[in-house]
C-alpha cells in the first residue's frame, strides 16, 4: 500500500512536469523589440551622436531592427560620414525611413538612405540633390570642385552597389543634382518600400533576410514590441544651435547685449546676455558652412550703425547698415536648399529691428546736438539765492557754495531774504527780492 502511494505521487509530479514542458514549449515567444529614432534638421554632430547612441542601445536591448524616421535637407559631410559608418558595421539592421508625408532626404539624407539595409519612403516625399557645397558656403575652385564631386560620386556609387540599388541614379544625385519622388525612388530601385506608416513598414519587412557582417538575419518585426529613443537635452540643444535663423538671432541678441553693456557699464546682465549668445553662435558657425562674405557684411553693418550714432548723418550710415545686414544674414549660410539659409523673414525682421534700435540712438544725440547748452555764469539766470547782508542798494548773495556781489534791481533787500538772479554783470549778480505768494 506504502509503495503504491509513492509510485502515485512520483506519477502525479511526472505529469506536473511534462505538463509544463508542454506549456513553456508551446508558448509564443515574445520578439526582440525594434528601436525608433527621429532623425531631422540638419545632419550634424548632434544627429551623429544620436544615431550612435541609439544604435548602442539597441545593440544592448538585443533589437532586431533599428527603424530611423528621416526628414532632413542635407547636412555636413563629415558627420554624415559618421552615421554612414555606423550603419556599415553595425550588427543590428538599420531601416531609414522617410516620412511623413512632405519629408525629404536631401543631400546627406541621400547617401544616409541608401546605405541603410532597408530603405523606404512615405507618400509624397521626396529623395536627392546630393551634390556637396564648399564647407565656407561659396563656390569651391574648379579643381577642388571637381575632387570633391568626384569622391563623393564614388561613394554614394559604392553604397547603392553594396545595398544592391540604382547606383546609376545615385551617382547622378551627386553630380547633377538629381531628385525624385518616392514613386520614381521605387521604380527606378533607389528605396526598398513605399509605405503609409510605420506599423506597415514593420509587416511589410517582416520575413525578409538581411544580410549582416556576422551572417543573414531574418526578420520578425509584425508583432515586435516597439521603443523610441528620443534625443537627450544636451543633442536637442546642440541640434537647436545649427539652425541657421536661431544663429542670426543669436547674433542680433549678441550686438545689443554688448552695446548695451558699454554704454551702461557694470550693469552685468546685458553683458552677460550677449557674450554668451556671440559663444553660441561661434559654436554654431563651426558647425555649419559660412560665407566669409556674408561675415564680412555684417560687420560693415555695424561699422555703419555705430558710426552714425557718434557721427549723425541724418540717417545716411543707418540705411547703409540696414541694406548691408540685410544682404549679409541673407548671404550668411549659402546652400541650394533654403532650411541652410536664413529665412528672408527673420532677415527682414533682425534688420528692421536693429535699424529702429538705432535710429533711436541717433535721433536721441541729433536732439542734445540742438539742445541749447548753458553753462557757467549763463546758467545763474532765474536762479534763487540768498542774500547774506543787506542790499541797499549793494550786498553780498549766497548761490551754489559761492559768495557773489549783488546789485538790487528794485526795493532794497534785508539779509537773509530770498532773491531772484535776473542777470550777470561781470562777475556781479543782479538780483530783486523774491516775491511771496499767499
Amino acid at each position: 500500500m506504502l509503495l503504491s502511494v509513492r509510485r502515485m505521487k512520483w506519477l502525479v509530479l511526472l505529469t506536473l512536469l511534462i505538463w509544463a514542458a508542454v506549456s513553456l514549449a508551446q508558448k509564443p515567444q515574445e520578439a526582440p523589440p525594434v528601436i525608433v529614432m527621429r532623425m531631422e534638421g540638419v545632419i550634424a554632430p548632434p544627429n551623429a551622436d544620436y544615431f550612435s547612441r541609439t544604435l548602442r542601445i539597441a545593440r544592448e536591448r538585443g533589437a532586431q531592427l533599428l527603424v530611423v524616421e528621416l526628414d532632413t535637407p542635407g547636412g555636413l559631410m563629415d558627420s554624415m560620414e559618421q552615421i554612414v559608418k555606423d550603419i556599415l558595421a553595425s550588427d543590428v539592421p538599420v531601416a531609414v525611413y522617410v516620412s511623413p508625408a512632405g519629408a525629404k532626404a536631401g543631400s546627406a539624407g541621400a547617401f544616409i538612405t541608401i546605405a541603410a539595409h532597408v530603405a523606404a519612403m512615405a507618400p509624397g516625399t521626396s529623395i536627392g540633390a546630393a551634390t556637396p557645397v564648399a564647407s565656407s558656403g561659396e563656390d569651391m575652385p574648379r579643381a577642388m570642385e571637381r575632387k570633391v564631386v568626384n569622391y563623393a560620386a564614388s561613394y554614394i556609387r559604392s553604397l547603392a552597389e553594396q545595398r544592391g540599388r540604382n547606383a546609376e541614379w545615385a551617382e547622378l544625385a551627386v553630380r547633377e543634382g538629381a531628385a525624385i519622388s518616392e514613386k520614381t525612388a521605387l521604380e527606378k530601385r533607389v528605396v526598398d518600400l513605399v509605405v503609409s506608416s510605420l506599423p506597415e513598414l514593420l509587416a511589410k519587412v517582416d520575413g525578409r533576410t538581411i544580410k549582416m557582417p556576422k551572417g543573414n538575419v531574418v526578420l520578425k518585426t509584425r508583432n515586435a514590441p516597439v521603443e523610441r529613443s528620443e534625443m537627450v537635452l544636451r543633442e536637442r540643444l546642440l541640434q537647436v544651435l545649427v539652425n541657421p535663423n536661431v544663429l542670426a538671432i543669436l547674433g542680433v541678441l549678441a550686438l545689443y547685449g554688448l552695446i548695451a553693456e558699454i554704454q551702461n557699464p557694470g550693469a552685468i546682465f546685458p553683458g552677460v546676455v550677449g557674450a554668451i549668445s556671440l559663444l553660441l553662435m561661434l559654436y554654431g558657425f563651426s558647425v555649419l558652412p559660412v560665407s566669409w562674405a556674408g561675415i564680412a557684411l555684417l560687420v560693415l553693418a555695424v561699422i555703419l550703425f555705430v558710426a552714425d550714432a557718434f557721427a549723425p548723418s541724418h540717417g545716411l550710415l543707418t540705411l547703409g547698415g540696414a541694406i548691408s545686414m540685410l544682404l549679409g544674414l541673407l548671404m550668411l549660410f549659402e546652400s541650394p536648399d533654403p532650411a541652410l539659409r536664413v529665412s528672408w523673414v527673420v532677415a527682414a525682421t533682425l534688420t528692421g529691428l536693429t535699424s529702429v534700435f538705432f535710429v533711436a540712438i541717433v535721433a536721441a544725440g541729433i536732439r542734445a546736438q540742438r539742445a541749447r547748452r548753458v553753462t557757467g555764469m549763463e546758467s545763474m539766470r532765474g536762479a534763487v539765492a540768498v542774500a547774506r547782508t543787506d542790499i541797499a542798494p549793494r550786498g553780498k548773495i549766497f548761490y551754489d557754495g559761492t559768495y557773489w556781489n549783488a546789485v538790487t534791481a528794485g526795493d532794497s533787500i534785508k539779509a537773509g531774504e530770498r532773491v531772484i538772479i535776473e542777470r550777470m554783470e561781470g562777475l556781479t549778480a543782479i538780483v530783486r527780492k523774491e516775491e511771496r505768494t499767499s
